[in-house]
């Protein structure tokens, strides 16, 4: 699984793009964020993902959230 964090997400349109830790934007789908519930990406939170070659290009698949907290726990 590699990290990043969110770079923006539009939840009306479902897609956004999650900056790499080395500098590349993966792009984002609503379907590939793991969980229940209404899937949505806040801008500046970190995720955990992996990268897929898709039709157009990378994508990401397998995203999961994590809080700032989460995040600040493991610092």
């Amino acid at each position: 699984m590699l990290e990043g964090k969110v770079k923006w997400f539009n939840p009306r349109k479902g897609y956004g793009f999650i900056a790499t830790t080395d500098g590349r934007d993966i792009f984002v789908h609503y379907s590939s964020i793991s969980g229940d519930g209404y899937k949505t990406l806040v801008e500046g939170d970190p995720v955990t993902f992996e990268i897929v070659e898709g039709d157009k290009g990378l994508r990401a698949e397998n995203v999961v959230a994590k809080s700032a907290s989460e995040s600040e726990e493991k610092s």
